[in-house]
């Protein structure tokens, strides 16, 4: 009596995902489930919905308006609205400012700590404090500093003999401007330094030695051998800085609402202001997607520079 092998029958794709769960192949992802549904509802869920309204007329007092399909209406209307390409330009003056000061300060505040032997771990703890303050926060601390009656620059500057009357810092719109930049480095400039000066501690002692060896003067040694091995860590903390500078909200809604008349909207109070007080969403989406361009840009751009100056140090692309 010879014994017949059963067909081979293949599993069903019912029966596969089955199994697959039941192995120990599963258990990462089983893991990471809980946190993949909390992305999807509080990020990609909002995401789709803001990017459906942006092709609507949708107005927040008129709840039906949600599903009012006009097409591309609102881009369109933005190609001409030049509100919003002011805010569009001032956004990206701002962000171009804000970032080479961010980064030249706190490239010297890490070659100064870098020297120091004694204390270091106590000036690096004291120069984090900035950034652990909330933009919120900061917004009111600056809006006092800079307030032209009660403010502690007027009233240091009227004590000085400096002034006889006070300087509107947050009134005129060029004072108001800088008075917002400057707000935002102090609180930012840490983030270049504490990166920085990681790259300061990793950079090999040999070439500057050999360098100095060689007869080359301390500027030498910066301008050939420091400033390269640095410029990977520049890049990456202006990636991530452009990032947070161009949604730059809390601090300038505390200290001047996008004002004195406009000359310090950026584009999210802009949106903020289209979207909740004229209850224009659909627009304000709009302006939002058209804003993510910036981002775009700044970061294509140092990703492109990252990888030049990983290349000249002989590093992997």
């Amino acid at each position: 009596m010879t014994a017949t092998a059963e067909p081979y029958s293949r599993p069903t794709a019912k029966e596969g995902i089955t199994a697959f769960f039941r192995s120990p192949a599963a258990i990462p992802y089983l893991l990471l489930l809980p946190a993949i549904v909390v992305i999807l509802a509080v990020v990609l869920v909002p995401l789709l919905v803001s990017f459906w309204t942006s092709f609507t007329s949708y107005n927040l007092t008129k709840p039906d308006t949600l599903y009012n399909f006009v097409g591309l209406r609102n881009y369109q209307r933005l190609l001409g609205n030049e509100e919003f390409w002011w805010a569009f330009g001032r956004t990206f003056l701002f962000v171009t400012i804000t970032l080479n000061l961010e980064m030249l300060l706190g490239l010297g505040l890490a070659l100064l700590i870098n020297k120091i032997t004694w204390g270091q771990r106590t000036l690096r703890t004291i120069m984090m404090f900035p950034m652990m303050f909330s933009p919120i926060l900061v917004g009111f601390q600056f809006k006092y500093v800079f307030n032209d009656s009660i403010g502690l620059v007027n009233n240091a500057l009227f004590d000085l003999g400096i002034i006889s009357q006070p300087i509107p810092w947050l009134v005129d719109g060029t004072l108001a401007n800088f008075s917002i930049i400057f707000a935002e480095i102090w609180m930012s400039t840490s983030v270049f330094a504490i990166l920085l000066l990681a790259g300061l501690m990793a950079l090999p002692k040999e070439p500057i030695e050999a360098a100095k060896v060689d007869g080359c003067n301390p500027w030498q040694v910066f301008r050939h051998i420091t400033l390269p091995f640095l410029m990977p860590f520049v890049y990456i903390a202006m990636t991530i800085r452009s990032l947070d500078v161009a949604r730059a909200y809390d601090m300038i809604r505390i200290m001047t609402n996008g004002g004195p008349a406009g000359r310090t909207e950026l584009i999210w109070t802009l949106m903020t202001r289209t979207g909740y007080q004229n209850s224009q969403m659909g627009m304000a989406n709009a302006m939002g997607y058209v804003s993510i361009i910036l981002s775009i840009v700044f970061t294509f751009y140092f990703y492109r520079k990252l990888t030049a100056a990983r290349t000249f140090m002989g590093g992997a692309q």
